[in-house]
C-alpha cells in the first residue's frame, strides 16, 4: 500500500546517538579503468571542448547506472566532447568515487544518493554538486515465499540490506518503523533482524537459508528471484508518482567552475543517451549488458537482466525532493547527523540543455546553489 511520506517522517525511528556520516557510504573500495568500446573513437576534424585533453568520468558497473553504461558503449559522451578524450573509471563503491572526485582523478560521476549526501556534507558543501538525474527505482523487497507470504510475516525474519546506513538499509529501517515494529538501527536487532550483507554474497546466503529475504537494488533482487525468491514489495510503490532517486550525476565544484562547457557537453550527452534509451529500450538493454561484460568480464543472463531493466526508470530529473526525504529517513533512524543540503544541486546547465531541446526544466526542491545576479 502506498505510504504518505510526510507521515513516514513523523513516525520514523527515534534519533539515537548519531553515527559519523561515513556510515552512509562505508563499503569496500575499488575501481578500474574501463576499456574503450569500438564506438569510442574521436571523429576526424573534431575540436577540443574547453581546451581540455580529456574529461574523466566515473560510474558503477551495474544496471542502475544505465545512462553511463549506454553512453560509454554507444559513444554519446565522446561525440559530445569532440576531440577531448572521454576517459572512464568504473567503481565498486561510493567512497572511492568521492575520493577520486576530491583528488581530481575523476571530474564527473554517476553515483547514488547516500554517497552524494555524504561527500557534500563531509566537505562542508565544498566538494561536489549534483548536476543531473539518471535513474529512479530498481529496489525491491524479495522474500522466501515458503516463510513469508504477507507483509505481516516479515516480523521475526532475517532480512538483508547491502550495508549499514546505505540507501536500502535506511529505506528498510524506515519501512519497519511504518509497520509499528522496532529495530535497533546500529545492531539490526529487534522485531526484524536486519542483516547487513554484501550484494555479491546475498544470493548464496539466501540459498543457504541464512536469510529470509532482502531489501536490495537491481540486479541483486532479480538474482534472488532466479533462486526462487518472490517480490513482496517494489520500493517505488512507497513514493509519490512511484519515483525516487537511485542514481544522480555529480561534478567536482572546481571542475564545474573551470570548465562549464565540458560539463554542459557531458550533460547534453546524458540527455541524448537517456532519450535514446527510452526510445530504444531493447537495444539499450543490450548495449548496457555489453558494457557490463566489458567492465566486469561477465554479462547478465536474460532471466536476471530483463526484470532488472524493467524496474528501472531512466530520467534527467534528479528527483531532488526524494533525496531530501532519504536524508531525513537516515536522520530519523539515527544513522546520520542532520545534514545541511542547501546548495547541493546546480541544475543550471542541465536546464539550459533541456530548454534547447524544447523540454521542461527540472527543479532542485529549494536545495540549489544560490545564483548571484
Amino acid at each position: 500500500m502506498p505510504v504518505n511520506r510526510s507521515t513516514t517522517l513523523r513516525r520514523g525511528l527515534a534519533v539515537a546517538t548519531a553515527l559519523p556520516l561515513l556510515a552512509l557510504a562505508a563499503c569496500s573500495y575499488g575501481s578500474k579503468a574501463a576499456d574503450d568500446p569500438a564506438d569510442q573513437k574521436i571523429a576526424a576534424g573534431a575540436q577540443k571542448t574547453d581546451g581540455l585533453d580529456s574529461v574523466k568520468i566515473g560510474y558503477f558497473g551495474n544496471v542502475t547506472h544505465a545512462t553511463a553504461l549506454v553512453g560509454v558503449q554507444k559513444g554519446f559522451f565522446q561525440k559530445a566532447l569532440g576531440a577531448t578524450k572521454a576517459k572512464y573509471q568504473v567503481f565498486n563503491a561510493g567512497p572511492s568515487e568521492i575520493e577520486a572526485l576530491n583528488s581530481g582523478s575523476v571530474d564527473i560521476g554517476w553515483i547514488g544518493p547516500s554517497p552524494a549526501i555524504n561527500g557534500y556534507t563531509k566537505s562542508d558543501g565544498k566538494s561536489l554538486r549534483i548536476i543531473g538525474g539518471s535513474a529512479s527505482g530498481g529496489v525491491k523487497l524479495v522474500v522466501n515465499p515458503d516463510k513469508i507470504k504477507s507483509i505481516a510475516d516479515v516480523k521475526g525474519k532475517k532480512i538483508a540490506t547491502p550495508q549499514l546506513g546505505n540507501t536500502q538499509d535506511v529505506a528498510l529501517l524506515n519501512w519497519i518503523a511504518e509497520q509499528g515494529w522496532k529495530v535497533d538501527a546500529q545492531s539490526g536487532k529487534g522485531d526484524v533482524s536486519v542483516v547487513r550483507t554484501d550484494n555479491k554474497v546475498t544470493p548464496d546466503a539466501y540459498k543457504a537459508g541464512s536469510l529470509d529475504g532482502a531489501w536490495v537494488p537491481e540486479p541483486t533482487a532479480s538474482k534472488l528471484v532466479a533462486e526462487g525468491a518472490k517480490v513482496l514489495l517494489d520500493e517505488s510503490a512507497l513514493w509519490p508518482d512511484k519515483k525516487f532517486v537511485i542514481t544522480n550525476i555529480i561534478v567536482s565544484q572546481k571542475f564545474l567552475k573551470a570548465h562549464p562547457k565540458a560539463v554542459e557537453a557531458v550533460l547534453r550527452a546524458s540527455v541524448d543517451t537517456n532519450k535514446w534509451i527510452n526510445a530504444n529500450p531493447d537495444e539499450a538493454k543490450a548495449a548496457a549488458n555489453k558494457q557490463l561484460a566489458a567492465d566486469s568480464g561477465k554479462a547478465l543472463p536474460t532471466d536476471i537482466l530483463d526484470p532488472a531493466w524493467q524496474s528501472i526508470k531512466i530520467t534527467d530529473d534528479p528527483l531532488a525532493a526524494t533525496l531530501e526525504s532519504q536524508a531525513q529517513h537516515a536522520v530519523k533512524a539515527g544513522l546520520l547527523k542532520q545534514p545541511e543540503l542547501n546548495g547541493i544541486y546546480d541544475l543550471t546547465l542541465l536546464n539550459k540543455v533541456l530548454k534547447a531541446e524544447g523540454r521542461p526544466t527540472v527543479g532542485d526542491a529549494g536545495l540549489g546553489v544560490k545564483q548571484h545576479s
